[in-house]
Order: C-alpha cells, then sequence, then structure tokens
C-alpha cells in the first residue's frame, strides 16, 4: 500500500482506533458509571456489531438510524458501521411524529437501532416508512411491530468475525440533521475524515495530551459528543468519562472523583452551573479548560475566576467544524477567536461584497484541506448549490471581525433558533402550529432567554370563526413535537404583520418581543393568554 493510500485509509475513525490499540493495547480509554472500557475492548465489540450487521445483509454505504441514550453501546454502533462504511443516522431522541417520520425516511435509512423506550413514537411512524427494513431494539422489545425485529443482544452474539469494507477518508460517515429556515430540515453528509480533523484542531488548540480526561454529557446523537469529545479524546490518547446526561448537580462532583481536565459546554450550561451555591472549594478541582460557545460576555471572567477554569470560545456548525477559535494561549471573552489557518474566510454584505473591519457581514467559508467538510445535503442537490454558491460555503449567520482579527458573532441571517443546546427550524414549529384546525397561520420566533440562548415563541392568527386557547396549543403540541421545541410564549393576534407580498414580518415580531397579551408557559398559566375569535 502506497503512502498515500495508507493515509486515506487511517483518517477514518474505525482506522484511528485501529491505531490507538497498536499504541495502547487494552488501556482504559472511557467508563460509563461503574464500567471502564479500554481500546481493545472498543475494537472487540464494535467488530461484534460489523458481524451482525452485515449478517443482516447491510452493506458499505446502507444508512442505519439510532435512537439511543447515551452508552456504551452507542460507541460501539458507531465504530461498527464506520467498519462497514455504512452511514449513520443519530437522531434526537425526543423527536416524534411528522419530523421523526421525515427524518428515517429522508435519509433512506434500512435499518434503526432504537432503544425500548421510544419504541412507541417508532410505532406510529412505521406505515409511512416503507423503506425501513429491520428494527434492533436495546433491551425487551415489550411490543410487537409490523416489522422484523432482533435485539441488540442477538446481534451481538458472534465472534466478531466479518468482511472488511474498504473505506477511506472521503467515504460518508454520518447524516447529521441540520435546522431547516425556511424548509424542511437538511441532512448534512459529513466524510470520514471530518471528525479526525476536528480532533487534530482541538488537540493542538486545547493541547490535549495523554494525562487528560475529558468529561462528555452531552447526548451522542449531537455531532458535539461525538467529533468534539470522542474523537479527540481518541486521537490525543486522553481518557473520557460518558456520563447520562449533563447534570448540574453531578457536574462538579464526577469532575472530581474522575480527575476530568476538559468539557465541551453549551452557552446556557455557563449561567446554570453559576446559579450554584457559591463554596469556598468551587476552584478546588481538577478541570483545565472547557471549549464552547456562547458564554454570556459578562459571565465569562466571574466563571474563570470562581472556578480555576480556563474557558475557550469558537465558532462553528455541522457543516463546517471550526473555522473560528481561540486557543489556550489566547483565551479572550466575548468574540469566536481568529480564522483556523486551515480555512479561509470572509464577511460580506447583502450583495457578496467583502466588508471590512468592524462592519457586520455574513460569514463565509471554504476549506484548505480536502473531505474536512460537508460531501453534500444527501438528497437535495438544490439546497447544496445554494449553500455553496460562488463557491463559498453560506453560513446564514451575521459577524463583524476587528483590526487585530477576531470575529465576533452578531445574529443569525437564517431563521433558526436554539434553545438549550438544540437547534430548532422554525419551519418544522410552524408545520405543527399550522396544522391544528383552529390556527390560520404562524410565525415561530426567538425571545430573549437568561440562559443565553432562545426560547420559542409563536405568534399566531386563528381561522374565521374558530378559538384557541394557549393551553389548547401547549397540549397539541406536546403531542406533535419534541419537549424542547414547544414554544414557551404564545401571542395569539387579530393578523400577522405582513409585507406588501403578503410575506409574515418577523423580524418585527422579534422586535416586539413578549408583549403584555403574551401567554407565558413557565407562568404556569398567569400570563396574559386568552382565546382570541377572528
Amino acid at each position: 500500500m502506497t503512502n498515500q493510500a495508507s493515509l486515506t485509509h487511517k483518517r477514518t475513525v474505525h482506522g484511528v482506533l485501529a491505531d490507538k490499540v497498536a499504541q495502547y493495547g487494552n488501556r482504559e480509554f472511557f467508563r460509563f458509571g461503574e464500567q471502564v472500557f479500554g481500546y481493545q475492548d472498543l475494537d472487540r465489540e464494535s467488530n461484534k456489531v460489523a458481524a451482525g450487521m452485515q449478517a443482516l445483509g447491510l452493506a458499505k454505504g446502507d444508512k442505519v438510524a439510532i435512537i439511543l441514550d447515551n452508552r456504551p453501546e452507542y460507541l460501539f454502533l458507531w465504530f461498527g458501521l464506520s467498519k462497514l462504511g455504512a452511514v449513520e443516522v443519530p437522531l434526537n431522541t425526543a423527536h416524534k411524529g411528522d419530523l421523526l417520520t421525515y427524518m428515517i425516511d429522508r435519509a433512506d435509512c434500512r435499518m434503526i437501532v432504537i432503544e425500548q423506550a421510544y419504541l412507541p413514537e417508532l410505532a406510529s411512524c412505521l406505515v409511512n416508512l416503507p423503506k425501513l427494513e429491520r428494527v434492533i431494539v436495546m433491551g425487551d422489545a415489550g411490543v410487537s411491530l409490523n416489522r422484523p425485529m432482533t435485539s441488540y443482544g442477538a446481534l451481538i452474539d458472534n465472534d466478531g468475525a466479518f468482511k472488511a469494507a474498504d473505506v477511506i477518508w472521503s467515504d460518508p460517515l454520518v447524516i447529521l440533521f441540520t435546522s431547516g429556515t425556511t424548509g424542511p430540515s437538511k441532512g448534512a453528509v459529513m466524510p470520514q475524515n471530518y471528525p479526525v480533523y476536528l480532533a487534530e484542531i482541538l488537540t493542538r488548540a486545547a493541547r490535549y495530551s495523554e494525562a487528560d480526561c475529558l468529561y462528555n454529557a452531552l447526548p451522542f446523537f449531537h455531532g458535539n459528543a461525538q467529533f468534539l469529545s470522542t474523537m479527540p479524546a481518541l486521537y490525543s490518547g486522553a481518557r473520557m468519562v460518558v456520563a447520562p446526561r449533563f447534570s448540574a448537580s453531578a457536574f462538579w462532583d464526577d469532575v472530581r472523583r474522575y480527575g476530568c481536565t476538559e468539557f465541551n459546554y453549551i452557552g446556557g450550561i455557563i449561567p446554570i452551573l453559576l446559579k450554584a451555591e457559591e463554596k469556598p472549594d468551587d476552584a478546588d478541582n481538577p478541570l483545565r479548560i472547557m471549549l464552547g460557545g456562547g458564554c454570556p460576555v459578562n459571565l465569562f471572567e466571574p466563571f474563570q475566576k470562581r472556578f480555576g477554569v480556563r474557558l475557550i470560545e469558537g465558532y462553528g456548525m455541522s457543516e463546517i467544524g471550526l473555522p473560528l477559535m481561540n486557543t489556550v494561549d489566547d483565551p479572550r471573552s466575548g468574540n469566536c477567536g481568529r480564522v483556523h489557518p486551515d480555512y479561509e474566510v470572509k464577511l460580506v454584505d447583502e450583495d457578496g461584497v467583502e466588508v471590512g473591519p468592524d462592519t457586520p457581514g455574513e460569514l463565509l467559508i471554504r476549506s484548505k484541506k480536502p473531505y474536512c467538510v460537508l460531501l453534500e445535503y444527501y438528497n437535495m442537490p438544490e439546497k447544496t448549490v445554494e449553500a455553496w454558491r460562488d463557491l463559498w460555503f453560506h453560513t446564514g449567520d451575521y459577524l463583524k471581525r476587528d483590526a487585530e482579527g477576531y470575529f465576533y458573532f452578531l445574529d443569525r441571517k437564517k431563521d433558526a433558533l436554539r434553545r438549550r443546546g438544540e437547534n430548532i427550524s422554525s419551519y418544522e414549529v410552524e408545520k405543527v402550529i399550522n396544522s391544528h384546525p383552529a390556527v390560520l397561520e404562524s410565525a415561530a420566533v426567538a425571545a430573549a432567554s437568561e440562559l443565553a440562548e432562545d426560547e420559542v415563541m409563536v405568534c399566531l392568527s386563528c381561522r374565521p370563526g374558530k378559538t384557541l386557547t394557549p393551553e389548547e396549543l401547549i397540549d397539541y403540541c406536546e403531542q406533535r413535537m419534541a419537549y424542547f421545541m414547544v414554544p414557551r410564549y404564545v401571542r395569539i393576534m387579530d393578523k400577522l404583520p405582513k409585507t406588501p407580498t403578503e410575506r409574515i414580518q418577523k423580524y418585527r415580531l422579534r422586535e416586539e418581543g413578549v408583549t403584555p397579551d403574551t401567554w407565558d408557559r413557565e407562568q404556569n398559566g398567569k400570563g396574559r393568554g386568552h382565546a382570541r375569535k377572528a
């Protein structure tokens, strides 16, 4: 095998694992509660997944949806699918109804691996999923589905022998669904080299080494937990601690118990941790750094001082990785850092003309290295072309750059929201709201949150002769959308503001924000919500 051929095969998820097995044997790699797994353990268990899937007919390029909580088996599946050249489709465990159906069908999933607890949601979708051939259940099925079923235990009941696929760095690894704005969510196809490259740049930026231990408490169905925690830990030879979920009450105890030196945060986590009662020994912890984005500027220094940890912020998207980032040597507050040398970026105005320092513009990027950003939007060629028009990827975000080359996030050009670490499609919120028989039209917009992200606000008008209360609408939403998408604020209006061409003026609704006639779900119905008749 030539050096170039060796490179293209090693820069795969399972290729990195093979290197670490050769280097470290079965030295501890990660733990989940009291369970400890070494590199060889992960290699062996993922071989069993690959053998079991292959026996069921799975081949290179086939798509497999995964709906699981954080657990060791998620990693076994991820690496096992990679060895076959199959494509992982991680789905949020909270999704249900039309959106869940859409994602499984849009990705052409042949199989799904699912937690027993989520089977009822899948069962209600199966009639509209003719391409889904088999359901693999984690735990006892408990229900009978009109589809062939296999338990995870039966799947891995083998000796781990399988015929390896010829997988290289440019092959698809995963389809990550990103929030739709004016249309349905898009499935970003990411190549094998994508997480390997991210592991490289994060290892350098954060100076990871064998002495580090990464605390991984974000859900595995997010790219963050897979690509910004698991892969850097594997690549650098660090240990990793996997938690079932993020818990503010358990966080510092876990960090101290396991000697964790790093954690990836989302903006809302910083104020949550700061809200805890202050203790004299807050800074007596092993955390060296926390990587993330969205920390409120006024909390940056107080957090670092109180907990004795360095915050490093950057800017990234599922499709493009981390083109902007601070480093451990220069962790400035309030900005996204400078351009990484492997990327080209520019800020442009509405006409696509590049703007100068201290002038807001949309961020456009492209990578200087191969297979470090998305390959395409799956089954959406028109969206791929739109995103890459002028041969630059259009992020849909407004930033500005200062004279020193540091970038500052300003706002989203695209009409998406982010709540509690979840990206939310306004289109998909509105789709559910508009399906209510009493609703004429609606607009989902972001409202300010005390946790540095967004709250979901829905403004709507009713059909002539129909009435609706906010409580009725929330009950309707809770049955049809993920909990994090359910609006906090509901504003029922006689009519929504429109342009002369009858498009809803969302910017006006955002500017008006939470008005006196807006109902607040977190006030237990004590807001001024009321039924309104058109």
